[in-house]
């Protein structure tokens, strides 16, 4: 292989090896994090008119937030506000029949940023071994990168 192709192939590799390993942290760090301090709630799947949106796996919801308490108590009743959201992390290619249109899911959201939701962990399936294998692949990336970046140097 010329070397300047194996440089560039071994640089575009180990790049995305790296920034899909970082990805696949944060995305984990953050699931992990709103369920484990995030508000619980029960959300509603939506129907959606977009042609678009039902092919997306990933179920939209509806949930009420709870309003924020206030110092003062002013006595002023606040409405809950409605959030519509789509669920971070694992999803699988299709949309399972528990995720029909009016059907309860439990979820957790982040209360400073409703948008921010993710399944309950009794709604996840196989999460941890779709994060196992974007992991190894990014490693795989990582490591083929790094090779073609020795050979080249070579």
């Amino acid at each position: 292989m010329d070397t300047t192709t194996a440089t560039v192939g071994g640089t575009v590799l180990a790049l995305f090896g790296g920034v899909l390993l970082l990805w696949c942290a944060a995305e984990v760090r953050l699931r992990h994090r709103v369920r484990r301090l995030g508000v619980e709630a029960v959300a509603t799947v939506v129907a959606e008119d977009d042609a678009h949106g039902q092919l997306d796996s990933s179920p939209l919801l509806s949930f009420p937030v709870r309003p924020p308490t206030e110092e003062s108590n002013t006595g002023s009743g606040r409405l809950a506000e409605l959030v519509l959201t789509r669920p971070r992390g694992h999803t699988p290619l299709r949309r399972p029949g528990r995720f029909a249109p009016g059907a309860p899911v439990r979820i957790c959201y982040d209360p400073r940023r409703p948008s921010r939701a993710v399944l309950a962990a009794g709604e996840v399936g196989r999460a941890v071994v779709t994060d196992l294998l974007w992991s190894a692949l990014g490693t795989a990336s990582l490591l083929a990168g790094a090779a073609l970046l020795a050979a080249a140097q070579r």
